[in-house]
């Protein structure tokens, strides 16, 4: 596992998108601005790393939306812990990508 000395920014704003509610890949993108080149493989080391975990939406939800299926992440208490200890090595990164309730406000 990684520990929280050595999450780069990138997966530092992945975590805390996924904390913030962005649980999926596109809305992940959107909300950091990274790239899918940089997201998608950021995402499966946080996975490997267990301090994310996924599922896959069940298809009947994703076909009522006509839209492909969804891969919806969240974090592990292994990746909560690793996502406190960079905010202290990255004091910006609640500022960049604030909660959901506070975004709509």
């Amino acid at each position: 596992m990684a520990s929280a000395a050595k999450l780069s920014h990138t997966a530092a704003m992945i975590l805390q998108a996924i904390d913030a509610g962005v649980v999926y890949g596109f809305g992940i993108m959107e909300m950091t601005g990274l790239p899918s080149g940089t997201v998608y493989p950021a995402m499966r080391r946080l996975e490997r790393d267990k301090l994310i975990c996924s599922r896959w939406e069940r298809q009947s939800i994703a076909e009522a939306q006509q839209r492909p299926p969804r891969k919806y992440y969240k974090l592990t208490t292994a990746g909560a812990a690793a996502l406190q200890a960079s905010r202290t090595r990255y004091p910006l990164l609640e500022r960049m990508i604030p909660p959901v309730e506070e975004r709509s406000l």
